[in-house]
């Protein structure tokens, strides 16, 4: 252990001493300040005679006279299984009053590259409870989908009920997967302490916490921890999904504040800034957290990742959006008149998009007729929301009676389709028998995505009959 008493200067997060013999990139360096406060911190550039220090804790209380020791080791995370249930702060220490973590080992947080060719590719059905995602934009195992939003939209709400209701039905899997082999881990960075209680009461209330990790970094915490909570929440899956065959679905929310954090450390160092002020190597940087989602051929786990953002003035064309939709395999799009309308959740799925949902829906894998219901309502409802820029032209009495079906259809798609609260668990199969009533609205002769077999067997002449005959039914 080297320790030196050589501190030169101090910059927002960032610390900066010499040093006289080589230093490790990445070294966990532990200051211990003139008051006898110990911090840590991790070695952010090192060249000759001279380390930059990132302090997760904050710089407040070192000076010159702090002492620095240089531990020799990397940044680890103790992982187990039995972390199932806990909750952390954005360190990876534990703050719900359990005991101290034993660990089976410590594994390094910037983990290891998944080699392209031992990668499984990702198709097994992801059932969220979500129509608007199940049905229309659907999520796989290994997948990494992102949900795009805006300030005051409700994404956490989306995020709890996602990780609440997400689970691996038998017929996705092959009949070898059960609900107890589901794990779910929930990064926070920069929450405010309100969303933090919202989010701890939700997983207490629900029971989602037994088979949870959580990892909480609050808006008041240092923006440096930021950069490491979701690097110790990864590391965290990994070792559940590969060493223990559990199924992870990682939330991370929100990237935007970890991407501020990522332009106050630059800042600091006095970086050269890219777009908007963020360092140029963003990109590279969320391509680390983002690429270690998957799956690994001859191992039974995965690691899904739904990575949650804010888009700084709803602007999908923002540094943060337009680098993540360019790594991932799609996004979810949260929409501000959804939800001025009280649509819950407000998803918009034109604009939102799963680029593996082919792979995971079909035959034996969801149900033969999810693709064909899914691009039938998809098209439909794109026609109606074009037909609503007319009606504000000309008026809806001069539409033809198809024009005014699919009007119909476009609000119904919203108000029973897209909307079903933050507490409605649907299956796959309410959710197809869903989108057949809605498409049944349609003359059989609109229906050309869909298979005329699949007309012949579940589209319903007269809905509203079919209905009031069940009712009558159930009452007798």
């Amino acid at each position: 252990m080297k320790e030196y008493q050589t501190i030169t200067e101090v910059s927002g997060p960032l610390v900066f001493a010499e040093v006289d013999e080589p230093i490790g990139y990445d070294e966990i360096v532990e200051i211990e300040t003139p008051s006898g406060e110990t911090k840590r911190g991790q070695v952010l550039e090192s060249e000759e005679g001279l380390v930059a220090i990132q302090v997760f804790e904050g710089t407040t209380g070192i000076d010159r006279n702090a002492s620095v020791r240089f531990l020799g080791e990397t940044l680890k995370m103790p992982v187990t299984e039995d972390l199932l249930g806990r909750v952390l702060d954005g360190s990876g220490n534990p703050i719900d009053g359990g005991p101290e973590i034993v660990p089976d080992e410590r594994r390094d947080i910037v983990g290891a590259a998944i080699n392209p060719y031992s990668r499984e590719y990702p198709e097994d059905f992801i059932q969220t409870g979500v129509s608007a995602i199940d049905g229309m934009n659907t999520l796989v195992r290994g997948q990494k989908l992102p949900i795009f939003s805006g300030s005051g939209l409700p994404h956490n709400d989306l995020a709890l009920q996602i990780a609440r209701q997400a689970t691996v039905p038998e017929e996705a899997g092959e009949g070898d997967d059960d609900e107890s082999e589901f794990a779910v881990i929930f990064g926070a960075m920069g929450i405010t302490q309100e969303e933090a209680n919202e989010f701890m009461d939700d997983f207490e209330r629900t029971g989602a916490l037994e088979r949870s990790v959580v990892f909480m970094n609050l808006a008041d915490d240092p923006a440096v921890e930021r950069t490491v909570t979701p690097r110790l929440a990864l590391t965290t899956a990994e070792y559940l999904a590969f060493d223990k065959g559990y199924h992870v679905l990682v939330v991370l929310t929100d990237m935007t504040n970890y991407c501020e954090a990522l332009r106050e450390i630059g800042a600091a160092r006095e970086e050269v800034p890219g777009r908007r002020g963020y360092p140029g190597y963003m990109y590279t940087d969320l391509a680390q957290l983002y690429e270690r989602a998957g799956r690994l051929k001859d191992r039974e786990g995965s690691v899904t990742q739904i990575p949650i953002l804010t888009m700084p003035g709803d602007d999908d064309t923002h540094p943060i959006p337009d680098l993540t939709g360019y790594i991932t395999e799609g996004q979810i799009m949260m929409d501000r008149p959804l939800h001025s309308q009280g649509i819950q959740p407000p998803v918009n799925v034109l604009p939102s998009l799963s680029r593996l949902m082919d792979d995971g829906i079909g035959e034996g894998l969801t149900r033969a007729d999810h693709a064909d219901v899914s691009d039938q309502m998809y098209a439909a409802y794109a026609e109606g929301e074009d037909l609503r820029d007319l009606v504000n032209i000309v008026g809806r009495e001069a539409l033809s009676e198809r024009d005014n079906k699919y009007l119909d259809f476009a609000d119904a798609f919203e108000t029973q389709f897209v909307e079903q609260g933050f507490d409605t668990d649907r299956t796959i199969d309410e959710t197809i028998e869903l989108g057949w009533d809605l498409l049944s609205t349609l003359p059989k002769t609109e229906l050309n995505r869909v298979d005329e077999d699949l007309i012949e067997e579940h589209y319903r002449e007269d809905p509203t009959a079919a209905d009031d005959e069940a009712e009558e039914v159930s009452a007798d």
